[in-house]
């Protein structure tokens, strides 16, 4: 299976059009620190709640540090049924180091 990605540009771009779901699958004390404004976490405590409660047509997008963890992330998303699930290529490290908008310590 191919896993869907989407770069920082397009990333942004859907961030801007405010349609998107980011959903942050790092450590909550990584999240606490800084991530992506609005986006939601989702780790093994909630993802039941957030795939019972999520409707399957939402646009998503995954992040984690470097991009490498979410795309296990969006590829177990789409076996349930997601139709719209991207990986973030280069994470919320890239994220940031773009300047891209963040909460926290990584505010720009």
């Amino acid at each position: 299976m191919t896993i869907p990605e989407i770069d920082l540009i397009d990333g942004r771009a859907a961030f801007d059009a405010g349609l998107t779901t980011f959903l942050d699958i790092r450590q909550p004390n990584d999240r606490a620190a800084s991530a992506v404004p609005g986006s939601v976490a989702l780790g093994d405590h909630n993802v039941d709640d957030f795939v019972r409660a999520t409707p399957k047509d939402k646009p998503l997008v995954v992040y984690c540090y470097h991009g490498i963890s979410s795309r296990g992330a969006t590829a177990y998303l789409l076996e349930l049924g997601f139709a719209d699930v991207k990986s973030l290529r280069g994470g919320f490290v890239g994220w940031a180091s773009a300047g891209l908008p963040a909460t926290g310590g990584a505010e720009r």
